[in-house]
């Protein structure tokens, strides 16, 4: 394709993101308006409502991981509630610490930060996000991990001695993405706890 300063994988991340939303969001309004004059009620209801919210919640969360991030700032406010909605539908907890505005190119990384420390933790657990200065750490911990020794030594590299699946995406992107804003990312490992800093 020659040389460009274009990124077609965000580019693309964000049209899918951007399209997927608006259908998502009608859904969601024709169930609240389904629930508000009691046509439909019952376990059914609450199932279809629930997927639909998490699936919202996730392309909402994509858009940010995986789209193009510029430096424009996302409040706390917004995050969190992002959080919130996909806390409902998985077993991941997360504390986001940071309280001001921050560029969206910085959220970004965080957030494909926290999917890699979701990968090693099948059985659920708790993320924190922290900033000091300009130092970001996001640290997962469960009480049982799954951790491919691999993908976490070789994410400060970006160079994985095997093919990345769909599933690992994120961590090829997340050192590329560092590069891109001048960092560099470093990993700490243990039986209960993964630890990533840029």
């Amino acid at each position: 394709m020659g040389d460009t300063n274009v990124n077609l994988a965000e580019l693309i991340g964000s049209r899918i993101c951007h399209d997927l939303i608006s259908p998502i969001g009608a859904i969601t309004n024709g169930l609240e308006l389904l629930d508000m004059v009691g046509a439909v009620q019952g376990p059914e209801m609450e199932l279809i409502s629930g997927s639909v919210g998490s699936a919202g919640a996730r392309i909402r969360f994509f858009r940010v991981a995986f789209g193009s991030a510029s430096d424009h700032p996302l409040g706390r406010a917004e995050i969190a509630e992002l959080h919130k909605d996909i806390e409902r539908a998985g077993r991941v907890r997360v504390h986001w610490a940071p309280s001001e505005a921050i560029p969206r190119n910085q959220v970004k990384l965080a957030f494909l930060a926290m999917m890699c420390c979701e990968s090693a933790m099948p059985m659920g657990g708790e993320v924190e996000i922290t900033v000091q200065g300009d130092q970001w750490q996001v640290m997962g911990s469960g009480d049982k991990l799954n951790i491919d020794g691999d993908l976490w030594k070789n994410v400060t590299t970006g160079r994985f001695p095997n093919k990345i699946t769909p599933a690992q995406v994120q961590f090829a992107l997340l050192p590329e993405t560092a590069g891109i804003l001048g960092r560099r990312v470093a990993v700490e490992t243990t039986s209960t706890r993964v630890v990533i800093k840029f």
